[in-house]
């Protein structure tokens, strides 16, 4: 367990976090200062270096054993900002540098400048917004206080809410002001539970608020407050009513972003929370609370999608439904404290999962564009042709389907190995029936895609559009990660247990 001195002073290799936050916003006002077709080649040189700075950090915290730790301006908290970043900030900041890196491949074809034009809004647009959201992801991920948590969610909010409406259409605009709204009132929430904590302790540093938080009505109402505001922006169910219509209607890269990477910002935050802040104050029936809205979400999401008549709404239901497994893990942690057994399994569960879902929900969103770009369509009852115009992309749909349902070698598979035998070793059997209930239902709509799209298209069919082989690999790409990521398991050190202190939970009444 680090110190609170190792927690408080600039280690080797902390200038790197400054770089991953600054790099990204760097590259926005670099694109939006040169302007159209430069914006897209400042964006796809800001993916190159930026994932080489991930690779840094990850570096880093395997040769040090410690958390990455730079302090701004030099001043230690309370008054000064401290960026850091443990195994968990590590291992996602490392994936989403891969799964940007690759839809960012795959939009050359949906957003490259036009030929003959020097600016189009949506492709300008769409460059500088993918920067804009990358650098707010990591700055939610590396943040050592709450205050700076916030910042890092409001700007994540507003970079992703016009990529919903980069086409301009009435719908789509409507999604988008929904989105707004309901990230706004979460905004609120959490920023009114921030106010609480700093009044009552005097410090909005994670560090040291975990060792000073105590058992009382005030803590309470700010845990219950920031918790309902995170929830709203990860789309929690019932506060998924945004999210099928922003999803479904942006454009696949965008749907992508949105869909894999955009909604773990407000769940990352929520694992912060009741695993580093709240530690040792909330209770198991709270985080029984948790996972029962995350149940509610696997069954009524993956029931919904099944009842979709087009495919990008199926997706997007799905990940309503995926939603929920992410919340599966807070009371098997809880659980596994209380029968003082060690919780890295259900921790490693929880975050495989949602590495697993952004690679396979990405690839899924980007293989739905190109099916729609050659058929003209995406109607889940008229996908005949599909795999025989895009084997590729069809192969990749398969499978980032089968580490949604939990197949091995997947990660998925793993990722609910991990939660499952936590739940028996728990005698919480009841989040393992819904896990595999939630599997069966997955696996429904999967095989009902995939056999409608091998089936022969009608005599004299031509596709609408042939699409570039490179968006069909970054796809591809994107569908074998999640599906090795059940690699994992021989990994020799828990990466994302590294730096993390030790969770010490109270088990209530």
């Amino acid at each position: 367990m680090p110190t609170a001195d190792a927690m408080n002073a600039t280690t080797p290799g902390g200038l790197l976090l400054v770089l991953s936050v600054l790099l990204p916003f760097v590259g926005t006002l670099l694109g939006l200062v040169l302007g159209g077709r430069h914006a897209q080649r400042v964006a796809l040189f800001t993916l190159v270096a930026g994932f080489g700075i991930a690779i840094g950090i990850a570096d880093v915290l395997m040769a040090s054993g410690a958390p990455v730790v730079y302090l701004l301006g030099g001043w230690a908290p309370p008054l000064g900002v401290a960026l850091r970043a443990d195994g968990l900030s590590v291992v996602m900041i490392v994936a989403t540098a891969v799964v940007i890196g690759l839809i960012g491949l795959y939009a050359c074809g949906d957003f490259g400048m036009p030929r003959g034009e020097r600016e189009a809004r949506a492709p300008f647009a769409f460059w500088l917004l993918l920067l804009a959201v990358w650098g707010s992801l990591n700055l939610v991920f590396a943040s050592g206080d709450v205050f700076t948590l916030y910042v890092a969610l409001e700007l994540l909010t507003f970079a992703a809410v016009p990529l919903v409406s980069l086409d301009g259409r009435g719908d789509t605009l409507q999604a988008a002001l929904r989105y707004l709204l309901f990230a706004l009132l979460g905004s609120m929430f959490y920023l009114l539970g921030a106010f609480l904590l700093y009044g009552a302790y005097g410090t909005l540093d994670i560090a040291q608020l975990a060792r000073a938080i105590r058992a009382e009505p005030i803590t309470w109402t700010a845990a219950v407050l920031m918790s309902v505001g995170l929830l709203a922006k990860t789309a929690l169910f019932p506060l998924h009513l945004w999210l099928p219509p922003a999803h479904a209607g942006a454009p696949a890269a965008a749907s992508a972003l949105l869909s894999a990477l955009v909604i773990k910002g407000g769940w990352f935050l929520v694992v912060r929370l009741w695993l580093d802040v709240f530690a040792d104050i909330l209770t198991m029936p709270f985080a029984q609370a948790l996972a029962a809205l995350g149940a509610a979400a696997i069954l009524v999401g993956n029931v919904v999608a099944l009842r979709q008549a087009r495919l990008k709404l199926l997706i997007a239901y799905s990940t309503v439904a995926q939603i929920g497994y992410l919340f599966l893990m807070f009371p098997l942690v809880a659980g596994l404290e209380a029968a003082q057994i060690d919780s890295a399994r259900a921790i490693d569960g929880g975050m495989l999962q949602a590495i697993s879902h952004a690679t396979a929900k990405a690839a899924m969103f980007m293989a739905a564009g190109l099916i729609y770009a050659t058929l003209g369509h995406d109607r889940v009852a008229d996908l005949r042709g599909a795999g025989r115009a895009l084997p590729m992309t069809l192969a990749a749909f398969a499978l980032g389907g089968a580490s949604l349902v939990g197949l091995p070698p997947s990660g998925g598979f793993l990722a609910k190995w991990l939660l499952l035998s936590s739940a028996l070793a728990t005698a919480q059997w009841w989040w393992a029936l819904v896990m595999l209930a939630g599997g069966l239902l997955t696996g429904a709509y999967v095989f009902i895609v995939v056999m409608r799209a091998m089936q022969p298209a009608e005599l004299g069919w031509t596709p609408k559009k042939i699409v570039p082989r490179y968006q069909q690999a970054a796809v591809l790409a994107l569908a074998l990660c999640s599906f090795l990521l059940g690699a994992a398991a021989l990994c020799p050190v828990d990466v994302a247990l590294i730096g993390r202190p030790l969770l010490v939970w109270v088990e209530g009444p």
